[in-house]
């Protein structure tokens, strides 16, 4: 038997001996034991094979979180087939594109949307739709319950692709990064150790499984520990305040903490037993870090990663943490920052972050021009965030592409959300950009131009792209105005814009 570099095999040699111990505790309280975690895994397996799934087909999902889509993720990589999470928030439109896209050989939906998805799955030749409820519903669940558990784990090259993740493109159609089981072993492996995680550790778990940091950092670092993970639906402050003082860490958005912070009960006291808070996926306000500290003695570290990269870089779990900074590469992992024709600049200068290291993705899906304009000749994969690196090695990111919206931890680029509202006959232009926004770090807004003759009603374009658009890319205002600001050669001055309504969200009567 060869030796297999399967990220399922990596996990597996790294659980307890003894099965019977806890890896998950669910919000009512119901603990799932490691054995548990591999019957259901090997159950599932055992369903997606017998649908025709084999290495390298893709097995995409859009499910409400649960234990049981952790062990859906697992029997994916037992079977050398591509885990694709999608955002419970895509819309049927949006959903099309990602099976037109990807072509999985499995669709796993929501029980309540199988019907449109099985519609969906047969205009785009999937193989078999199945339903996965959060709590132990569906016919995945249905058929797993009769199958004979797969034991086997397919062999996989540390090369080959374990998930597809999508990230919106500015062009407006999304891209499938190919992130290979070397790509999330090597930075699980990485964030296990810079973090000092051990194996009494319990991780608080608030984060979508759908995204980056739920899934890849989150569960992949306690898969690692074989650790206890409090498993919670969604981020609720009052929840989170409760499960505290049971847990050691908490990884979260920079929204989680200023809702904590605004909460009565958020004290001191209810922080005593963690070890860590972890920030990322959106920048981390100074002054959050600062009163968040004030608030409990906790130094929230914050680190920077993609969907492409997963984690680059990391303040230190012993060291300055520094406010506004998200830290020194992580081991393994190098960085430097460029002028646009990729000359390397010195330390203080501005200039668009470059990362080389074993947990940059392979490409985007069926996308190889664009692949190749996304890396260097010498393989540094251009992040298109700016930033500065510090003689000391510390990397601060001062702005990104300038037209991404970054709300709640989730890309929006404008051109999506613009090309919805263009379509409507009310509308001769539009231009969306990102404000400041006290809760989600950015809100999305707009202009836009009437048409000649029309009346233009914001409310109504606002509930028109609910049908078309998730809720975070969901415009939360937009103004008529006669005309966009443009520069000589013609083009759309956000930054104009940006400023003009900069307080929008933020001034006390908002």
């Amino acid at each position: 038997m060869t030796m297999s570099d399967n990220l399922f095999q990596t996990f597996l040699d790294r659980f307890p001996a003894d099965k019977s111990r806890t890896f998950l505790i669910e919000r009512d309280g119901t603990e799932r034991s490691f054995a548990w975690l591999l019957d259901r895994t090997g159950r599932y397996a055992a369903v997606l094979a017998s649908h025709g799934v084999v290495k390298g087909d893709r097995v995409a999902a859009q499910v409400d979180k649960s234990s049981d889509v952790i062990a859906l993720y697992l029997a994916c990589l037992q079977l050398g087939a591509i885990h694709l999470p999608l955002n419970t928030a895509y819309t049927g439109d949006e959903i099309a594109y990602f099976l037109g896209d990807a072509a999985p050989r499995v669709f796993v939906c929501r029980p309540a949307h199988i019907d449109a998805a099985t519609a969906l799955g047969d205009q785009n030749n999937v193989a078999a739709v199945l339903s996965l409820g959060s709590n132990g519903d569906g016919s995945l669940n249905d058929q797993a319950a009769s199958a004979t558990p797969m034991t086997d784990i397919v062999s996989a090259d540390k090369d080959d692709v374990a998930a597809i993740l999508y990230t919106s493109g500015t062009t407006g159609r999304s891209k499938g990064a190919m992130l290979t089981h070397n790509n999330l072993g090597s930075n699980a492996r990485t964030l296990h150790s810079a973090w000092g995680f051990k194996p009494g550790d319990t991780l608080l778990h608030a984060l979508p499984l759908f995204h980056t940091h739920g899934l890849f950092v989150a569960i992949n670092i306690m898969l690692m520990n074989g650790g206890k993970v409090i498993l919670l639906p969604k981020f609720d402050a009052d929840d989170v305040i409760e499960r505290l003082p049971q847990s050691t860490v908490l990884m979260g958005v920079p929204t989680f903490y200023t809702r904590l912070l605004s909460h009565p009960q958020f004290n001191k006291d209810v922080t005593a037993n963690i070890r860590l808070f972890v920030s990322g996926s959106a920048p981390l306000l100074a002054e959050t870090h600062d009163a968040f500290f004030e608030r409990t003695g906790h130094k929230i570290l914050e680190r920077y990663g993609m969907t492409e990269t997963c984690m680059n870089t990391s303040n230190p779990l012993d060291g300055e943490r520094r406010p506004g900074a998200v830290g020194p590469t992580l081991p393994g992992i190098e960085a430097r920052v460029c002028d646009k024709d990729g000359n390397v600049l010195g330390a203080g200068e501005i200039g668009v972050l470059e990362v080389r290291g074993p947990n940059v993705f392979k490409g985007y899906w069926q996308m190889p021009e664009k692949t190749a304009s996304e890396f260097r000749t010498d393989g540094f994969f251009i992040t298109g965030d700016l930033a500065t690196i510090g003689e000391d090695g510390y990397v601060t990111i001062v702005g990104r592409d300038k037209d991404l919206i970054i709300s709640g931890g989730f890309n929006v680029y404008p051109k999506e959300v613009e090309e919805v509202i263009a379509e409507y006959d009310e509308v001769e232009e539009v231009a969306i950009f990102g404000l400041p926004h006290p809760d989600f770090g950015e809100a999305v807004a707009g202009v836009i131009v009437a048409a000649k003759g029309e009346t233009a009603d914001t409310d109504t374009i606002i509930k028109r792209t609910q049908d078309k658009l998730a809720k975070f890319k969901v415009p939360k205002r937009i103004w008529v105005i006669k005309e966009l600001p443009r520069n000589t050669m013609g083009k759309i001055q956000k930054a104009e814009l940006r400023k003009q309504y900069a307080d929008t969200f933020t001034s006390p009567a908002a």
